[in-house]
């Protein structure tokens, strides 16, 4: 199955997962400012551009006013240069300051001379901080950039925020189709695993009913038994397998109790030098949780531990109940430890640091208490050569499960 997920890509994604995310970003910043920079060029260009037509203009002004000129190459002037300049806002002042005339300076409708007056004083303040004056016989000419040439600078700000809005619909469309193509495969894979048992399972049992009525029963009884507890394990994995991808039924249950059982059938089979102690500081401590996927969770957290501890040490399990609505199970080993950045990595399907592994055990664990039970799992605490704390958050009551939402989490100490 493990070279099936690596052909498939599964895996590899997930571990390279970082590495795509920081070349999109650069990718894109590339873009961004490719984009920027290019954009300015052009808004130089066409500020070199206006400047030109301004000095152009007060050429022409000048000459219109000069005495010596004819009446035709007055009307050239007036309509092919004057006129023509139909998109830059103009205003031509005397020695004093005063507007003597104007051009695409926008005023309301029906505005009166006063109005007028003040809407060209406002644009005069704004001119002047924009550009120098082009100077004239007798008269300044100021001016600012035309309303293309502004949208053409803002073009790119507005083009990017258009493209980041679309990327993050995008990427959330894309992810959401990602995640449930990923959970159709693991609950595939899950079923089809469950189904491949159930045959020989149903069959080991039976030899094991055999087993026990046979006249070997009395010399092997031990070993009997506990092949015995290893057939009904499989049976109850294929169950756990059965239950991925269907709604399992979650019912209030004795937290002390599933913990301790499934950790009972785990300390004959892991290293004898590996303590692991259950400590619950009430007997009457329940949450809602499906008995055999809580199961599986407490011993995937468990086997993880003994491998940190390289299979000497000591583990805790501690069960509070911190509030009604909230029930910890605080799993504690004094293995190696990790740091902060491994906190969420851990949790990632294919993340492994031993050579045989999957690096789905926690993957498995997250999915099972926070889209089944509702909950929450994580790295409480940890730190290098000392050990690592995981926590896990189970409702106390049906009627908190039924009307949980996220925020619910806040103030708890995640």
């Amino acid at each position: 199955m493990r070279n099936t997920l690596q052909d498939i890509g599964i895996l590899d994604f997930y571990q390279n997962k970082n590495r795509i995310k920081w070349l999109i970003f650069i990718s894109s910043v590339i873009i961004s400012f490719g984009s920027i920079y290019y954009t300015n060029i052009l808004v130089e260009e066409l500020k070199e551009r206006e400047k030109r037509q301004i000095e152009l203009l007060a050429r022409a002004l000048e000459y219109a006013s000069s005495a010596s000129i004819d009446s035709d190459n007055l009307n050239f002037i007036t309509q092919e240069i004057i006129t023509q300049n139909n998109s830059i806002p103009v205003i031509r002042v005397d020695a004093n300051g005063d507007p003597l005339d104007h051009k695409n300076i926008k005023f309301k409708r029906n505005a009166d001379q006063d109005e007028k007056e003040k809407v060209l004083r406002e644009e005069l303040v704004k001119m002047k901080a924009e550009y120098e004056p082009i100077r004239s016989e007798e008269s300044l000419i100021y001016y600012r950039n035309s309303e293309l040439l502004t949208s053409l600078k803002y073009y790119p700000y507005v083009q990017l925020s258009v493209i980041l809005v679309f990327g993050v619909l995008a990427f959330a469309v894309f992810n959401q189709s990602k995640i449930a193509e990923q959970n159709r495969v693991w609950a595939g894979l899950t079923k089809e695993t469950a189904h491949q048992l159930g045959t020989p399972i149903a069959s080991l049992m039976a030899w094991m009913d055999y087993l026990k009525n046979s006249p070997i029963w009395e010399e092997n009884k031990e070993v009997i038994q506990e092949m015995d507890k290893d057939v009904i394990k499989l049976r109850m994995v294929t169950e756990r397998f059965s239950s991925i991808g269907s709604k399992p039924s979650i019912q209030l249950e004795n937290v002390f109790l599933v913990v301790d059982e499934a950790i009972n059938y785990l300390r004959p089979r892991i290293s004898t030098k590996v303590d692991i102690q259950v400590n619950g500081y009430a007997n009457n401590i329940d949450a809602m949780l499906n008995k055999p996927l809580f199961e599986w969770v407490i011993e995937n957290i468990v086997k993880n531990a003994v491998d940190a501890m390289k299979g000497q040490g000591s583990i805790s399990i501690d069960i509070v109940k911190e509030s009604e609505k909230f029930v910890f199970v605080d799993i504690t080993d004094n293995g190696k430890g990790m740091d902060k950045g491994m906190f969420k990595k851990v949790f990632n399907p294919g993340f492994t640091t031993r050579k045989r592994g999957w690096g789905l055990g926690l993957t498995l664990a997250k999915r099972i208490i926070e889209g089944y039970h509702k909950g929450k799992v994580y790295v409480k605490h940890s730190e290098l050569g000392v050990g690592t704390t995981f926590r896990i958050i189970l409702h106390g009551s049906k009627e908190g499960i039924q009307g949980f939402k996220q925020e619910d989490f806040l103030g708890q100490k995640v």
